[in-house]
């Protein structure tokens, strides 16, 4: 009897069910970058408000109510670079803690502020918080996910980037609307202590020291990690020129940083002059405006969902950074060309769908090229370098809309950084990335 059930005890633990937590990991990234973009997109609708404006003192004036995004993006880009090799360092969870305390902070200063300067402070504060912040995304993926659900894995918190802004655009339009503009901070510091609670008390670096997952869950992740070339050097210490090395000698990797430089620059563009743009150029009133500004993120929620499940069955990026610039690029110019305020609203509704679709496939293909123990360093620069220059989109369309007199003129200038990006993601595609 005793044989019998020493022969049964293998079977019986292989039948154990693997548990799900990296999907619960996944869910923690999903609403920290939601809460990130919530807190960054709520200039968006400050910037159509006449009594902000006003208050400020930049009422008419476009170059500095471009600067109210392009200094976030410009901190944001400098602490991409110089913060995340820290991250490497400190590991994900206490990084990504203290860069939501980083940005809280900013909130506060933001919502009392009481003038433009301190609130550019604010701005610039919120940048470093949320620069440092985003490329730690990634070094949780790399560790937790298996290279053949990181499509859908990646495409999970990208989506929450479209499904801020989404419902930011009429909740921010409504508080600032009934309450005031003040009140619109007081909301994000609120909800910035959900992931702050998640990340520190529910998450860890690796899922080795993660209470919650099974040794079947672990083998699962294990086995998928083990595929990888290069992850023999998991765990492994190394100076900081070997970290940089793999891939700042890799030209795939600088096509890619020009792609998602092109992205980054198209997105906060818009983003930053699309609730503006909808109210005086194209006439629709505030309630409207609030709305309508959200459908393009709602749609990007659907194209990117799509992408990632297209991601994972070709296996491989590169024919969707190409299809997402080509037709983002041709909606953005119809938008822009188009007379009636609807067709154009429908047309920027697609343009944000389409540029946006494939920014899962972006960082799926940068977690194939480059190595765990670079993944942030990697990651860091090309979203750095992306953001920094990102910075002059705001600033640029102003000017473009002070010189022209013309909104259109400013939208239309980013269809020549669209058929840039699809020039770099036709040479990707070409080499099977």
């Amino acid at each position: 009897m005793l044989e019998k059930v020493e022969m049964n005890a293998p079977k019986q633990e292989t039948e154990i069910k693997p548990t799900k937590q990296r999907f619960f990991i996944v869910g923690m990234l999903f609403i920290g970058i939601m809460v990130a973009y919530l807190d960054r997109v709520n200039v968006s609708i400050l910037g159509a408000n006449d009594e902000f404006l006003t208050y400020m003192g930049i009422q008419g004036e476009p170059i500095q109510i471009g600067m109210m995004m392009s200094m976030f993006l410009a901190a944001y880009g400098i602490a991409n670079v110089t913060l995340s090799p820290l991250g490497d360092y400190l590991g994900p969870r206490k990084a990504m803690s203290l860069c939501i305390v980083i940005w809280t902070i900013s909130l506060f200063i933001g919502g009392f502020a009481t003038s433009f300067s301190i609130f550019i402070i604010a701005r610039i504060i919120l940048g470093v918080g949320e620069g440092w912040y985003y490329p730690m995304q990634s070094v949780f993926i790399k560790n937790w996910i298996p290279p053949q659900e990181r499509g859908r894995a990646n495409a999970v918190w990208v989506i929450g980037q479209s499904l801020a802004p989404a419902i930011a655009m009429p909740l921010f339009a409504y508080v600032v609307g009934h309450y005031g503009w003040r009140d619109s901070f007081y909301l994000c510091i609120v909800l910035g202590l959900i992931p702050l609670y998640l990340f520190w008390f529910h998450s860890t670096d690796k899922p080795s020291t993660h209470k919650k997952v099974n040794a079947a869950e672990l083998k699962h992740i294990e086995d998928g990690l083990a595929k990888e070339v290069k992850n023999s050097q998991l765990g492994e210490k190394q100076s900081f020129w070997e970290k940089v090395k793999p891939f700042s000698t890799n030209y795939k990797y600088w096509l890619l940083v020009c792609w998602y430089m092109s992205l980054q620059f198209m997105y906060w563009g818009l983003v930053s002059w699309l609730p503006a743009y909808l109210k005086t150029a194209k006439g629709f009133t505030w309630a409207e405006m609030g709305w309508m500004a959200s459908m393009p993120f709602v749609f990007a929620v659907v194209a990117k969902a799509a992408a990632g499940w297209i991601n994972d069955k070709i296996g491989r990026s590169g024919p969707l950074l190409l299809a997402a610039m080509l037709l983002g690029s041709l909606s953005i110019y119809g938008a822009a060309t188009i007379s009636g305020k609807y067709p154009a609203a429908i047309l920027l509704t697609c343009a944000f769908g389409f540029i946006t679709m494939a920014t899962s496939a972006a960082w799926t293909l940068l977690q194939g090229l480059v190595p765990a123990n670079s993944l942030s360093t990697a990651g860091g620069t090309m979203n750095g370098i992306s953001t920094g220059l990102s910075a002059l989109s705001p600033v640029i369309i102003g000017s473009v809309i002070a010189i022209t007199g013309s909104y259109d003129s400013g939208i239309i200038s980013l269809v020549i950084v669209g058929l840039f990006a699809a020039t770099a993601a036709g040479i990707l595609t070409a080499k099977k990335c």
